[in-house]
């Protein structure tokens, strides 16, 4: 993982695997263009400006880059429509390596982007397809489900008793490192997951634990899920990630993988590890109880 003097285009440099992308490459010294719609500053990075539906940003975000990590368009459909045209300005532009973020739910030539999956061999000889599962960060982060978490103590899904091999961010930032600066390109189809296969019950459960707030699993139909859904976000989507929900029930992620093991040299994250990390930043009501008290004290004592 030597350093090169051409640099890596990372896009969606302030999401959730794309910040963690980008912080890991520049800690190892690579020079990183940080794209977003915004061109938001990146310690030790050049911010640039992309979006994927605007395709005059795509020369400028290209420059001088000679590999990218690509991230899909969030809720789009059918994101080969504005990647694949992309895909073929960095080639032509001296792109010679490209690494794809997709899911373990999507296979190649799948919806969404398994096009793109499809595509990319036939465009750069160097290449990989991430797929990982159910990304950990859903519990802790931006995701809806952390939302319902935090407000109301529920996780809502219609996967049943069904359960994923949950991957830590952290882990799918590291395996994206070595698929993008390795010497040689992994040129494959890299299913990641974490160390064990979770139901929902169980991440509730250690939820609860970690925040010492009660936290349970409501489970829906895919109707029930599907409808809520397309309250906030196109029905098609709403529809492909209901029906992603019935096939975790029906066992479709049920499994683990030596990827991220095999690929960084150490194991994968569990969850509880994960959930330690980043939920006990936030206290729960005994611990904020307990610190106003504190303060209380002190203000009397003072």
């Amino acid at each position: 993982m030597t350093p090169t003097t051409a640099a890596t285009l990372v896009i969606g440099a302030t999401g959730t695997t794309g910040s963690r992308t980008a912080a890991r490459l520049i800690a190892a010294g690579h020079r990183v263009r940080a794209a977003s719609r915004r061109a938001t500053p990146l310690a030790g990075a050049r911010p640039v400006r992309f979006d994927w539906y605007d395709p005059t940003t795509f020369t400028g975000a290209l420059d001088g880059a000679d590999r990218v990590y690509l991230v899909p368009p969030i809720g789009d459909p059918d994101p080969a429509a504005v990647m694949l045209p992309f895909l073929r300005q960095a080639r032509a532009g001296g792109v010679r390596r490209a690494v794809l973020l997709s899911s373990s739910a999507i296979p190649e030539g799948g919806p969404a982007a398994g096009a793109v999956h499809r595509a990319l061999p036939g465009l750069f000889d160097e290449w990989a397809v991430l797929r990982p599962s159910w990304f950990m960060q859903n519990f802790t982060g931006t995701h809806a489900h952390a939302d319902s978490i935090r407000t109301e103590g529920v996780i809502r899904t219609a996967a049943g008793s069904g359960r994923v091999g949950f991957v830590d961010a952290d882990d799918i930032a590291a395996v994206a490192v070595r698929a993008l600066t390795d010497d040689r390109a992994p040129c494959d189809d890299l299913v990641l997951t974490g160390p064990e296969a979770l139901g929902h019950d169980e991440v509730a459960a250690v939820v609860a634990h970690v925040t010492g707030r009660p936290v349970v699993h409501h489970r829906l139909t895919c109707e029930e899920l599907r409808e809520r859904l397309a309250a906030v976000i196109p029905a098609e989507f709403a529809a492909m990630l209901a029906a992603m929900d019935r096939a975790i029930a029906e066992g479709a992620e049920d499994r683990t993988t030596d990827t991220v093991e095999r690929l960084t040299g150490r194991p994968p994250n569990p969850f509880r590890v994960v959930a330690e990390r980043e939920l006990r930043t936030t206290p729960g009501p005994a611990v904020r109880a307990l610190t106003a008290h504190s303060r209380r004290d002190g203000r009397r004592s003072r």
